[in-house]
């Protein structure tokens, strides 16, 4: 099971650098400036933060051509700032697990000894019981937090129409269970080892402002009728 990282913002591309040249341009320069500036970790920050890329990609949502880590970073760093989380590491590693979803890759979703990846949260509860090592059990841990964050914040209607209608889990079960598991996982010796306690914790003390933070881009884009590109790579992913 793969672990996410907050490496979305090291992992920007060419037709990424282009985006924000073609958004920004009159405010930076040409684009060997663009580039020296983005070299520089704390200048790429502050470019980034700029409400224009935001709006940009939210008016071309239908025709762009950009990477999923810099799609997801900057929508997210946009509704987490907006609802109190300052952290970039923590906008960063949301961007990466939401560009991992969005990618059709099974193995990142299979326990070692176990040919069929996890699909539904039952599963990986019992995946989670059945656990033989540490390293397994905090990656199981983080997952839970993740899937449970991913389907709250993607497809809140979905949960609300099923727990009204069938009796399934509600928002409050996806929140719990999503904030228990990072905080567990915050404080495993695992989290220390990756560099990702503070994210975790951090994710577990604010997981319903995330979550609602994530509710505002799912509506935005709903809202505008939008069916391509990376957001709709996530709604194939859609099981709840």
């Amino acid at each position: 099971m793969k672990l996410i990282q907050a490496n979305c913002r090291a992992r920007f591309t060419a037709q990424d650098v282009e985006f924000v040249l073609s958004v920004l341009g009159r405010k930076l320069g040409a684009a060997e400036c663009l580039v020296r500036l983005l070299a520089d970790a704390e200048s790429r920050d502050l470019i980034l933060d700029d409400e224009e890329l935001f709006k940009a990609l939210l008016e071309r949502a239908g025709c762009l051509s950009v990477s999923t880590h810099f799609y997801f970073y900057v929508l997210v760093r946009h509704v987490f700032r907006q609802a109190g989380i300052a952290d970039r590491e923590v906008a960063d590693y949301v961007a990466a697990l939401l560009a991992e979803f969005a990618r059709e890759d099974p193995a990142s979703r299979t326990v070692a000894g176990q040919a069929k990846p996890l699909e539904y949260l039952f599963e990986m509860l019992i995946a989670l019981d059945a656990a033989v090592d540490d390293r397994t059990r905090f990656c199981i841990r983080a997952h839970i937090g993740n899937w449970s964050l991913f389907l709250a914040g993607v497809f809140p209607d979905r949960i609300r129409v099923r727990a009204e209608l069938r009796g399934f889990p509600d928002l409050k079960y996806y929140e719990g269970l999503g904030r228990a598991q990072y905080q567990v996982a915050s404080d495993d010796r695992m989290a220390r080892r990756y560099e990702v306690g503070a994210i975790l914790g951090t994710l577990a003390e604010r997981f319903r402002a995330a979550r609602l933070a994530l509710n505002d881009i799912s509506e935005r884009l709903f809202s505008l009728g939008e069916g391509t590109g990376p957001w709709e790579a996530l709604l194939r992913k859609g099981g709840v």
